[in-house]
């Protein structure tokens, strides 16, 4: 155990480390906002995990204590700006999104905890709605559609700090999500944390034993909101304006996909999840119009397909590493047959997709795309034909190297197991 600590506090020392010279070796400005997004979208998806992964509890309008913390944020920026509202640190001004999110949290969450299942994600998808909608109607709040803007530039702070430099807005955000990724594991190696876990996996017997399963959702709920609105103001801080699409279905649905596809059976997964998907969503962007087609491709295979997300298949493959460098070895003609034979899939309907996106929004009849750095015209037949001959060369490959693989699996963790009784 002592060891395990040790690589524990190593692993930590090192991601820290990292954090703080990563923006050094980065002078894209373009990279810098894609980290400050990834920093506030761990922060969020670790704090929506607190509800689905660790209190089994669907919620599909979790980005409102998001958006309403931002909301709040920005008032208050604007006030301390006015000289309306006392003034606080640029640097601890998240903590009033997070106090407001957990205030929203507290008064929603005591009507939406006492049902759990499918009758709380509809409660929470009706709360959704609502403030979407209301978003359009208290407008000397939400100024309706066009939003609150903001200015993160109060007053210079201690070391000359301003907050008006991206860079400076990075640490800030790379800070709170040190300090809430520290506080939120800390909290699942808690009696709470694992009575949470209780309520997830057997409610009637919590409820046998003592403990009442409508205040510990409660409470799970509140500190998930907490944690969603300290990225809310993040956020707020980094964008410096806040509309209505931050409370909406989108942004709900975004943060599930993260937690998704990351797995929520591991405290690592929605870190995961949250860094794979917002560098989809920003570099995809820009190459393809059809970008959100493949988001959810890829959410519906993770689903269907590992429903563990990749933290799943992370530690699938863990036990394997006790079987020394040459058993690890043996599984790699295998893995790669099959991950070469998804490419080529990959790639056929990459094409066919590409290509019917490019033929559905151009009006000229003759135009050329460019394809895999390829010229090419969708009149054509040929590439048409070359996209549909990959997919199905591809999807045969996979029809044949994927079980290979999975008996290749299972022959290497029955050799786990065996060691494991001798």
């Amino acid at each position: 155990m002592k060891i395990l600590s040790n690589k524990k506090t190593v692993g930590s020392l090192a991601v820290i480390a990292l954090l703080c010279l990563l923006p050094l070796a980065v002078n894209s400005g373009f990279a810098l906002t894609v980290m400050i997004q990834c920093g506030v979208a761990i922060i969020f998806a670790l704090a929506f995990n607190m509800l689905l992964g660790q209190g089994g509890m669907l919620s599909f309008g979790h980005a409102i204590y998001f958006g309403l913390a931002g909301y709040v944020t920005a008032h208050v920026m604007n006030g301390m700006s006015n000289g309306d509202v006392p003034y606080i640190p640029i640097s601890l001004i998240p903590l009033v999104g997070g106090f407001a999110g957990l205030f929203f949290g507290i008064l929603i969450g005591f009507v939406s905890t006492r049902r759990a299942g499918t009758p709380f994600a509809m409660i929470s998808l009706g709360f959704a709605e609502l403030v979407t909608a209301l978003t359009l109607i208290i407008v000397f709040f939400f100024n309706g559609e066009e939003g609150v803007q903001t200015d993160r530039w109060v007053r210079e702070e201690l070391f000359g700090i301003t907050y008006g430099p991206d860079i400076e807005v990075y640490y800030l955000v790379a800070f709170w999500c040190v300090v809430s990724v520290a506080i939120m594991y800390a909290i699942t190696r808690t009696p709470f944390g694992r009575i949470c876990n209780a309520v997830r996996d057997n409610p009637e017997r919590v409820q046998f034993i003592g403990y009442s399963t409508h205040r510990v959702r409660w409470l799970a709920f509140s500190l998930s909101s907490f944690f969603s609105g300290l990225a809310g103001a993040l956020h707020a801080v980094n964008v410096e304006h806040v509309g209505f699409e931050t409370v909406g279905l989108a942004q709900s649905a975004v943060i599930l996909i993260m937690v998704y596809i990351g797995g929520t059976g591991a405290f690592l997964g929605p870190i995961l999840g949250a860094i794979l998907v917002t560098l989809l969503t920003s570099y995809l962007s820009d190459i393809t119009p059809a970008w959100y087609l493949y988001l959810g491709a890829i959410f519906v295979s993770m689903v269907m397909f590992a429903p563990g997300g990749l933290a799943g298949l992370i530690a699938m493959h863990a036990p394997i590493r006790q079987l020394g460098s040459r058993c690890q070895l043996s599984m790699i003609p295998s893995y790669s047959l099959a991950f070469c034979t998804s490419l080529i899939t990959l790639a056929g309907g990459v094409g066919i997709i590409e290509m019917l996106y490019f033929h559905s929004t151009t009006a000229v009849r003759d135009a050329t795309m460019t394809l895999y750095g390829i010229n090419l015209s969708v009149s054509s037949f040929w590439p048409w034909l070359a996209c549909f001959a990959l997919l199905c060369l591809g999807y045969y490959g996979c029809t044949k190297t994927y079980p290979r693989m999975v008996v290749t699996y299972n022959e290497n963790i029955n050799l786990v197991r065996e060691r494991m009784f001798q």
